[in-house]
C-alpha cells in the first residue's frame, strides 16, 4: 500500500516541475529502484494510471531501472552483489556486512513537452 503514497509524491513532483517549466504535458518519468527496495513497479504503474488521470501527467510513461544491491564486508572491505538472498562475503566468508546500495528509490528525470 505504500506504493500509493510514493506514487502521489511522484505526481506532485512531476506536476510541480511541469508548472515551473511551462510544460504542456509530462511525457516520461525515469526512476531508479534498488533491488532491496520494497517498491513494486506494477503497483506504482497501477496507481499512476488512476491518480494522474485529468492532470498534465496523464499518459506519461513510467520507466523503472532496477539497481542491483551492493554489500560491503565489514571484515575485509570486499564489495559484492547479492543473489536473491543474502550471502556471506565471497572473499573471507564473513557475515558482517553493510548495504552500500540497493535500497534506493529515486526519481532520476522527467521529460516534458512545451508549447512552441
Amino acid at each position: 500500500m505504500h506504493e500509493l503514497a510514493v506514487t502521489e509524491s511522484l505526481l506532485h513532483t512531476a506536476t510541480d516541475y511541469a508548472q515551473r517549466n511551462q510544460a504542456t504535458k509530462v511525457t516520461d518519468l525515469y526512476m531508479v529502484i534498488g533491488q532491496l527496495s520494497s517498491i513494486v513497479d506494477d503497483s506504482v504503474q497501477f496507481y499512476w494510471d488512476i491518480i494522474s488521470k485529468d492532470t498534465i501527467c496523464e499518459g506519461a510513461k513510467l520507466h523503472f531501472e532496477r539497481k542491483p544491491a551492493v554489500i560491503k564486508c565489514l571484515d575485509c572491505n570486499t564489495e559484492y552483489g547479492i543473489k536473491p538472498e543474502l550471502t556471506p562475503c565471497p572473499a573471507c566468508g564473513s557475515i558482517k556486512a553493510k548495504i552500500i546500495s540497493g535500497e534506493e528509490f529515486n526519481l532520476d528525470s522527467i521529460e516534458i513537452e512545451r508549447q512552441t
